[in-house]
């Protein structure tokens, strides 16, 4: 497949040409009016305008951003023609000027033609099926010539000629060589021979153009290995990387001819299918395509002894005429593929409209969350956090936004957002000192808390500067009220970072006096191993099981399950999201002793919590 900077080339050769030969063509044309054949010259003068003029417009019609494939292959077959005539023209003025000795001229005619074949093995050294036939047509005139002339001195002359038209053509070959070396460089990966990324959107942006003209539709597959990076670090790059050879050859036998495949970076591969006339038909063999493949690899490897297993997950777009940028349908199964990672992996996502709504929504909250804090329209709330007999002992700070253009925005929706784009380490220093300097007034004003939750993010917490902010804030509202209160929440996601890294930052802020507590427990990636090695104090059971408490046995004997391994572990248990009697007295029987939830008091903006205090304690 023929890459753009081929095209991009032959473009930039169409001037040259052009001027090489109206420039030296004034001179013919001298030649012609003093040697009396002026006419001819004329005519063969007005032949080169016009086919300049014919280039000139090919020149200007190139776009390499806007042109499909068939019409850049359009563009390609009528630039062939435009060369091949070029290269006759000039063998024409050599066999107008090459009879006439008497006056000279074919010395001239001779080395005009030895010229124009050095120059198309120079120009048109990027094609061997222009510099090839143009070298040709240019030499075999001239080697035809010298052979008529039946002199032993011309045969000579037909001998140099015939070893020029060889060098000519072993050059413009060797240049082609390495010419068409470094386009494969350039257009594929070093480690698996198959397209990079940066052809893969050039070919895409190609295919949507197509798709452009001709109303039809394409799929783009976009795979990523599963737990890929296991393997490089427990047994190494050098099988890493064989691994991906031998994926790479199962990938290319299952893909149909019409499509073409490309490795983005890593253990991300993605793929474009051919042309679809129906939606939904195109959606179908994308679907059944992936499938086919995700069983494929999931085939035993056989690498240096090594047995390796691998799932893929795979994310599906299908592109049409409704986005003009490549980029685009590649983000588009890039989220869908994300989704089938949160799914468990190993399977296969549409993006849909329900997904590119979401999307939509995730954008315009991203663009407005960056002048949130500017614009002070982030607020905090607390949620009472209180024991058996419904006395506050603690609260929950929670993050609320409310915005002029969209509303109030729940927090699950803008911290994600603020997650993805990295503002929440923005967000969150905004939090904690908020949180900070509220706790250190209410204990100056005497409200009494056992404990003041923070929630804090992953990416917060492995943050290079993370601890050492901690560390300033707590001296900066250093108090032996505070000393022991600070509760940092995480949730289980914890557990798919660098455990080690986050175990030591844990340890550093244990230090300096905070606690921690595991938040939404028993929902993700839990195991007995991974809580005894956490450094935590507490662990909250989430909503979800709480509220299934009533519904059923096996969900009551869920949480009595957690609350006894919370007392193995010596942890303290808090049950959020607590809504009816029934649950708050089935969880105190049962052991747990403090609680969060609607029950008791939905989250409190910072004045009405201390009245809920006040009125509950007086």
């Amino acid at each position: 497949m023929t890459s753009n900077r081929f095209y991009t080339f032959l473009h930039r050769q169409i001037p040259i040409i052009i001027l090489l030969s109206l420039l030296p063509g004034l001179g013919y044309l001298f030649l012609g009016w003093l040697n009396h054949i002026f006419i001819p010259a004329f005519v063969w003068y007005l032949l080169v305008v016009i086919e300049s003029a014919w280039g000139y417009r090919l020149y200007r019609t190139f776009d390499s951003d806007t042109m499909s494939e068939n019409q850049r292959e359009s563009w390609y077959r009528q630039l062939t023609w435009f060369f091949y005539i070029f290269m006759l023209l000039w063998v024409l003025i050599f066999l107008l000027y090459v009879r006439h000795d008497s006056q000279k001229l074919h010395y001239i005619a001779i080395f005009t033609e030895i010229g124009a074949s050095v120059v198309a093995a120079s120009l048109l050294a990027s094609d061997r099926r222009l510099f090839k036939p143009s070298i040709l047509i240019l030499m075999i005139p001239l080697i035809s010539y010298f052979l008529l002339i039946g002199a032993s001195y011309a045969y000579v002359l037909s001998a140099f000629a015939c070893t020029l038209t060889w060098v000519l053509l072993y050059t413009a070959n060797s240049t082609n060589h390495l010419l068409m070396q470094a386009d494969y460089q350039a257009t594929h990966d070093m480690l698996t021979g198959m397209y990079n990324r940066h052809f893969f959107i050039d070919h895409l942006q190609k295919r949507m153009n197509s798709l452009r003209d001709n109303a039809g539709f394409t799929y783009l597959l976009l795979l990523d290995l599963d737990h890929f990076k296991n393997i490089n670090d427990s047994l190494g790059h050098d099988i890493g990387d064989l691994l991906l050879q031998q994926m790479t050859l199962r990938l290319e036998q299952q893909l149909p001819k019409d499509t073409v495949a490309a490795r983005l970076g890593g253990d991300e591969f993605i793929v474009v299918g051919g042309t679809f006339e129906d939606r939904e038909i195109c959606s179908q063999t994308a679907i059944q395509l992936s499938k086919r493949l995700i069983s494929n690899l999931k085939e035993a490897y056989l690498i240096e002894q090594h047995h390796l297993y691998i799932s893929a997950s795979i994310g599906v777009s299908v592109v049409s005429r409704r986005c003009d940028n490549a980029n685009c349908f590649i983000k588009e199964a890039d989220i869908a593929m994300y989704e089938v990672k949160a799914n468990g992996r190993n399977g296969v996502f549409l993006f849909n409209d329900e997904m590119s709504d979401r999307v939509e929504k995730n954008i315009e909250i991203e663009s407005l969350l960056h002048f949130a804090l500017p614009n002070h329209e982030i607020t905090l709330h607390y949620q009472p956090q209180v024991d058996s007999t419904g006395k506050v002992i603690g609260a929950e700070v929670l993050a609320r936004w409310n915005n002029h253009k969209i509303g109030s925005v729940p927090p699950d929706k803008f911290i994600d957002v603020a997650e993805q784009t990295g503002l929440i380490i923005e967000l969150g220093n905004h939090i904690l000192e908020t949180a900070f300097q509220t706790l250190q007034e209410w204990c100056d004003a005497g409200i009494e808390l056992q404990q003041f939750a923070i929630n804090i993010s992953m990416r917060q917490l492995t943050h290079h500067t993370f601890v050492e902010q901690v560390e300033a804030l707590l001296r900066h509202y250093h108090s032996g009220k505070m000393c022991g209160k600070i509760v940092f929440e995480i949730t289980e996601s914890v557990l798919a970072e660098d455990i080690s890294r986050v175990v030591a930052v844990m340890h550093r802020l244990k230090e300096c006096g905070i606690r921690f507590s595991m938040d939404d427990f028993g929902t993700g990636y839990s195991s007995l191993n991974y809580l005894n090695r956490l450094p935590i104090d507490e662990i909250k059971i989430d909503r979800t099981f709480v509220g299934a408490i009533e519904q059923n046995e096996q969900n009551q004997a869920m949480v009595v399950t957690i609350l006894k391994m919370a007392k193995i572990f010596k942890l303290r248990v808090v049950a959020e999201g607590v809504e009816t009697a029934e649950q708050r007295d089935f969880l105190f029987s049962h052991g747990c002793n403090m609680f969060q939830g609607f029950y008791f008091s939905r989250s409190l903006p910072k004045e009405q919590f201390v009245a809920f205090y006040r009125n509950q304690h007086s």
